[in-house]
């Protein structure tokens, strides 16, 4: 997920955006004495750029120097795990995966921070989800470990130049007996993916997350289709059998594999950068991004169809709505100094309060957890995405955020992949996967 190629996009404005954005009114003026230093790491993404130009306004305001180290997408759990081992106090925060809360609080990494997050006075304007997904464990406990940083999910951009073209609208009805227009079930996405799949013209029906590889991509696009379908990782006991390899999520997969027939060739290994490409060179009707990401897609420099494209929410299948949550919250080290987390709390305080989260939001490609804030018609109008990824709050799904995530992730990742391209037949792989899950919750001692 290193997208270094876009961070132009976000550098350019961020400076007039930001300006004068700095004060910290929780303390009167500058710290007095000898300049302090607090340090941040996140991925190297977008977002990271405008995260670090507030957090120094914020440092020159305070008398405080920040440090940041934004590390690429592909080495950042691993580099932050190593960092976990050896309990180093090299970081004070961490902007860390919504995944890895459990890890991070079980093991005694991450500072309970409940206490002081309920004790902010906005802290009634969080989004409910955004606390559950991003901040608290277990889930349910009212245990927070991180405050919401940047929320993000799972959404689709499409060819709205191709939807509204009037012989494609007639072709379209005359097929399927109906209007082309974009989807709200998964059936009819698979419809427009089929109408629009013409190979011979170097055309395609969709890109969608399919590879196994790189972190987490065909479990987060497949993901919300087995919720859609009534499909489930496990029950409240965290029994599997039954659950994840139900009729249901079969169904889902068989599903899944089906839409893969019209996505481009040698689309075996998709995700963010490739299903990028797929619609900035103009070949695919639709395309499956996480929000974040979009704004490449309506910059004309970078994308052949930016002024045509347009965006939709994941649509539902026949058990409901639901959409792949990703993005991240900023986690207080337990490794490191009592002064330097109190200076963590009062940068990520200044962060949270209304008017600089209406900051962050009104930039395209952040995204606020802050209900107030976003409704903030500046915030709301940021970007051509910004109603798409609204409509999305409230589908938000996550995959597990246990200790043992990465190793249920990359049970989901070899057999869902298999199963997509024919090494395994989605019951196959859905059993596979359950029983491998099943070991993994009784090895963690959370099924018996």
């Amino acid at each position: 997920m290193n997208e270094r190629s876009i961070r132009g996009l976000f550098v350019i404005a961020v400076l007039a955006l930001l300006a004068g954005c700095g004060s910290d009114t929780s303390q009167s003026g500058k710290s007095a004495g000898a300049k302090k230093t607090l340090s941040i790491t996140w991925a190297a993404w977008p977002p990271a750029d405008v995260l670090a130009t507030m957090a120094r306004e914020w440092g020159a305001a305070n008398n405080v120097e920040i440090k940041t180290e934004f590390i690429p997408w592909s080495d950042f759990k691993d580099k932050i795990y190593a960092e976990f081992e050896k309990k180093s106090g090299k970081y004070d925060i961490v902007i860390g995966d919504s995944q890895w809360t459990g890890k991070g609080a079980s093991e005694g990494h991450y500072l309970d921070i409940t206490d002081w997050l309920k004790g902010l006075p906005n802290f009634s304007e969080i989004e409910p989800a955004a606390l559950t997904s991003y901040c608290e464990y277990p889930r349910g406990s009212g245990r927070y470990f991180a405050a919401p940083c940047e929320l993000d999910a799972c959404g689709f951009a499409y060819r709205k130049d191709w939807f509204e073209d009037a012989k494609e609208k007639e072709a379209f009805k005359a097929k399927y007996n109906r209007e082309l227009e974009v989807p709200k079930t998964w059936a009819e996405l698979k419809d427009i993916a089929e109408f629009f799949h013409r190979p011979d013209q170097k055309q395609y029906g969709i890109s969608l997350f399919t590879d196994n590889g790189q972190y987490d991509a065909v479990t987060m696009g497949f993901m919300q289709v087995m919720l859609a379908y009534g499909g489930n990782f496990c029950d409240q006991e965290f029994k599997v059998d039954g659950q994840i390899n139900s009729k249901q999520s079969v169904e889902a997969l068989t599903f899944y594999k089906s839409l893969c027939a019209f996505m481009p060739p040698d689309s075996e290994h998709f995700y963010h950068r490739q299903c990028l490409d797929a619609h900035e060179n103009g070949s695919v009707a639709m395309s499956m991004h996480f929000f974040a990401l979009m704004p490449e897609l309506t910059d004309p420099e970078k994308c052949k169809c930016a002024k045509a494209t347009g965006f939709f929410a994941a649509p539902a299948g026949p058990a409901g709505r639901f959409a792949s949550l990703g993005g991240t919250g900023f986690s207080i080290m337990k490794h490191t100094t009592p002064e330097k987390q109190q200076l963590a709390r009062r940068f990520i305080q200044w962060f949270l309060q209304t008017e600089n989260q209406k900051k962050w939001g009104s930039y395209p490609g952040c995204f606020s957890a802050n209900m107030k804030a976003n409704s903030d018609p500046a915030v709301f109008s940021a970007a051509p995405f910004n109603v798409a990824f609204h409509d999305t709050l409230p589908l938000l799904r996550d995959f597990y955020n246990t200790p043992e995530y990465a190793e249920l992730m990359q049970s989901c990742q070899e057999h869902w992949h298999a199963a997509l391209y024919g090494k395994e037949t989605p019951q196959q792989a859905l059993d596979l996967v359950a029983k491998e899950h099943t070991e993994i919750h009784k090895k963690a001692g959370v099924l018996k």
